[in-house]
């Protein structure tokens, strides 16, 4: 589905001085996977989202999504982001921040479509009611909803759940889990934790320290659907360990 060709991107500060955040970088990522994008702080992450999402331009390089430029399914409202912060309007109840992308996007979302995606993320009985009525789990769900009520193509997540505690983002691994068995959407995940990543994902791309490139692209072959239980399964943990070791040969490398 998506064909990145050599991406890179450098930045170039007011003082003239220029920065390599993300060497020249190519993968390709088929319809339905789930891949998490793992790495230092810094390494270019987010940057290769935001690139992959058109939200910024690369340096060189392309991407191209079912054979089109990323822009186009940015255009066609066909990509969904979802961030760390919510970014939900205080003013408007959890059903109108789910709504507000979609209708925005020119799309009718009907009562028993918000309820449908209420029933989707576990957001039953919540509609009415405003952010600062809502934990911060429940935050993240109402965000997973309007990304969902594009019903885009292609997911991009970046570190959706870093900022909740331990209980609460396992929780929330094991319903993204869920929603994405039942909608099977594209989706790249940015995370900082190994354990995260080898839960949630088809494959993990590992990252050196900046300037970033790819030093490991691991498949995760445990067996789905994924259980709580094997977040500790010696498979789960072996495949950490060894995440850990490409993490720090990466950090050597530079």
């Amino acid at each position: 589905m998506i064909e990145i060709d050599n991406v890179a991107v450098t930045y170039r500060s007011k003082s003239g001085a220029i920065t390599e955040a993300l060497k020249p970088t190519s993968l390709s990522i088929e319809a339905n996977q789930f891949v998490s994008l793992v790495g230092p702080s810094g390494c270019g992450k987010t940057t290769l989202l935001k690139v992959i999402g058109d939200l910024l331009s690369p340096t060189g390089g392309s991407v191209r999504i079912e054979g089109r430029p990323a822009g186009a399914l940015r255009v066609a409202r066909q990509i969904g982001n979802m961030f760390q912060d919510p970014v939900l309007l205080p003013w408007r109840t959890a059903a109108g921040n789910i709504e507000f992308l979609a209708r925005i996007a020119g799309k009718k979302v009907l009562l028993a479509d918000l309820e449908q995606l209420a029933a989707l993320v576990g957001l039953e009985g919540f509609l009415d009611r405003y952010p600062h009525e809502l934990s911060g789990g429940m935050k993240q769900r109402a965000a997973i909803a309007r990304a969902l009520a594009l019903d885009p193509q292609l997911l991009l997540m970046d570190e959706p759940f870093g900022a909740l505690d331990e209980i609460t983002r396992h929780r929330m691994n094991t319903e993204l889990l869920r929603i994405w068995s039942e909608n099977r959407k594209t989706v790249i995940f940015v995370t900082h934790s190994l354990s995260e990543a080898v839960f949630l994902s088809d494959r993990v791309i590992v990252f050196s320290a900046r300037p970033g490139r790819v030093v490991a692209d691991v498949a995760v072959p445990l067996a789905r659907p994924r259980t709580s239980e094997m977040r500790f399964s010696p498979e789960s943990v072996g495949l950490v360990s060894r995440l850990h070791a490409y993490l720090e040969e990466g950090e050597q490398a530079n």
